[in-house]
C-alpha cells in the first residue's frame, strides 16, 4: 500500500489523486505533515526519507519520492502516460509548462487576492502577461481538439487542468472565459469526468469580477476561508505558518459550531427534523424554462419513437404532427472554423465533448449534428430541437462553452428547406447540397 504526505485538500497533491483514479492505485493519505527538524528519531528518519523537505511526499514498499509531477508520474497508468513515444513526449510536454510555466505565475496572480502572499506591481503583471500567452496558445490548441494528447484524457490535462484551477476558479469571470472559450470547454470537460470529480468535488467557476480579481491586488474585505496553501520547503517558518492557519481554521470551526447550534434550536422551535431542514435550505437551480407555458409536444415521447421506429416513414410524420410550433423551435447550427478540422476521428471529439457538456439540456433539446466530408476536408453541422424561441443556451452559463464556436439560424418549420435539412439530418442520408460535402457519420443528442 503507498502512503502519500501531504495536508487536506492540496492543490498540490490533486494531479496525483486524480491519476491514481484512473490507474487504480491504491493510496493511503496521511494528512499530517512529516516534521522534517531531525530533532528526535522518527523526525530522523522522516529527514532521511524525505531529504528535500517537501510535499507532497510518497513512499510505497521502501521506496520514496517527492516533487507532485513526479509522484503523478509513478501512480499514472500507461495509458495517462501517451500511446506511443511521440505522444509521451507531448504530454511530458504539457506537464513540464505546467510545472514551469504556469504554477509559478499562477500563484504570483491568485495567491495575494487569497491572501496567502504579498502583493508586488510588478510581480503580477509579469505573471498576468505569462498567464495570457500561454491561454492563448492552449485556445489555439485546442479550438478541434477535446484533450490535450490524443482522444482520451492523459497526465497532459490533469497537470495543465490542476495547474489552473484556482485561475478559474478566483480569477477568471465569465466575460474573461469569452476570450478563451475553447480553454474553457476543455476544463469544464475535464472537471466533470468522474475521477476528477471523485478528487476535486464540483468546481464552482469564478462568477463576478470582484475587486483585485483582475489587477492581482488583494481586496481589503475579502475572507478567505479555506485558504489552499503551496508547501514547497517547510522550514521551521513555514511549519509555523501551516500551525497558524490551521489554528485560523479552528476558530472558524468554532463559529460554525456556534451557527449549527442555533439551527439546531431553531428547528426544534419549528418543529422540523435535520433531513428537512436541509432540504428546505438547499439553494435551488433556476430552471431557465420555468417560466413557459406547458407544451402538448413530449419530447420524451418523440426521443422513443425516433429510436424505436423507422425514421422516415414513422418518425418524422410524428415530429410534424405533434410539434407545439409556439412552445419548441428548430435550429441550424454550423461549425464555424471548418479549415481547422483534421482526422474525422478527432471532429467526432468535438461533437461527443459538446454532447457531454450539455448533459442538462437533455430533457430540453434534441439534435442531429452531422460530421460532412473526409479527413482533411469536412464539416460539422446539425439540426436541434429545442424547448421555447430562444436559442436555449444563451439562457445558462453552463450552456455556453461551446455554442459560440458555432453560428446558429432558426428555422421556419413550415419552409420546404426546413422540411429537408430536417430529413437529411435525421435519416443520415440525402445530397446535404448545402454544404457540398457528403454525409460521414453522425450523433444524436437526446
Amino acid at each position: 500500500m503507498a502512503t502519500l504526505y501531504s495536508p487536506p485538500d492540496f492543490w498540490r497533491s490533486y494531479p496525483i489523486l486524480i491519476s491514481a483514479q484512473y490507474s487504480g492505485a491504491q493510496i493511503t493519505m496521511v494528512p499530517s505533515l512529516p516534521d522534517f527538524k531531525g530533532e528526535d528519531s522518527q523526525e530522523t528518519d522522516h529527514l532521511s526519507k524525505f531529504p528535500f523537505r517537501k510535499v507532497p511526499a510518497f513512499e510505497e514498499n521502501g521506496f520514496q519520492i517527492q516533487e507532485a509531477t513526479a509522484i503523478a508520474n509513478y501512480v499514472a497508468g500507461d495509458v495517462l502516460r501517451g500511446a506511443g513515444p511521440q505522444d509521451q513526449a507531448l504530454v511530458q510536454q504539457w506537464v513540464n509548462l505546467a510545472e514551469g510555466e504556469i504554477i509559478p505565475s499562477m500563484t504570483t496572480w491568485v495567491y495575494p487576492i487569497m491572501g496567502v502572499a504579498a502583493y508586488s506591481d510588478k510581480a503580477c503583471e509579469k505573471a498576468k502577461e505569462v498567464l495570457l500567452g500561454v491561454l492563448s496558445v492552449l485556445n489555439q490548441h485546442l479550438l478541434p481538439r477535446t484533450f490535450l494528447v490524443g482522444d482520451t484524457v492523459t497526465l497532459a490535462d490533469i497537470s495543465v487542468a490542476c495547474a489552473l484551477l484556482l485561475l478559474f476558479t478566483q480569477v477568471m469571470e465569465p466575460s474573461m472565459r469569452q476570450l478563451y472559450l475553447n480553454v474553457t470547454r476543455w476544463f469544464c470537460t475535464c472537471v466533470h469526468q468522474p475521477q476528477f470529480r471523485t478528487v476535486l468535488g464540483d468546481v464552482i467557476l469564478c462568477k463576478t469580477a470582484s475587486p483585485g480579481k483582475l489587477d492581482g491586488k488583494p481586496a481589503s474585505t475579502e475572507i478567505i476561508k479555506n485558504q489552499q496553501q503551496e508547501v514547497r520547503s517547510l522550514s521551521e517558518v513555514e511549519v509555523q505558518q501551516v500551525e497558524v492557519h490551521k489554528q485560523q481554521e479552528g476558530v472558524q470551526q468554532e463559529g460554525v459550531q456556534q451557527v449549527e447550534q442555533q439551527q439546531q434550536e431553531q428547528q426544534q422551535e419549528d418543529g422540523l427534523d435535520p433531513t428537512e431542514e436541509a432540504v428546505a435550505a438547499e439553494p435551488k437551480a433556476k430552471d431557465p424554462f420555468a417560466s413557459l407555458p406547458k407544451s402538448t409536444f413530449v419530447l420524451d415521447e418523440f426521443k422513443r419513437t425516433y429510436s424505436n421506429e423507422d425514421t422516415l416513414t414513422v418518425a418524422l410524420p410524428y415530429l410534424w404532427k405533434k410539434l407545439d410550433r409556439e412552445g419548441w423551435s428548430l435550429w441550424y447550427s454550423e461549425y464555424k472554423y471548418p479549415s481547422e478540422l483534421g482526422q474525422v476521428f478527432m471532429s467526432c471529439n468535438l461533437i461527443t465533448g459538446m454532447f457531454q457538456r450539455l448533459d442538462r439540456l437533455r430533457k430540453h433539446a434534441f439534435a442531429s449534428i452531422a460530421l460532412l466530408g473526409t479527413d482533411g476536408d469536412s464539416s460539422i453541422s446539425g439540426v436541434w430541437l429545442l424547448r421555447g424561441q430562444q436559442l436555449a443556451f444563451e439562457l445558462c452559463e453552463d450552456w455556453q462553452a461551446d455554442y459560440e464556436s458555432y453560428s446558429w439560424r432558426k428555422l421556419d418549420p413550415e419552409s420546404e428547406e426546413t422540411c429537408t435539412l430536417v430529413r437529411e439530418y435525421l435519416s443520415w442520408q440525402g445530397d446535404f447540397k448545402h454544404v457540398g460535402k457528403s454525409f460521414n457519420q453522425a450523433k444524436i443528442f437526446k
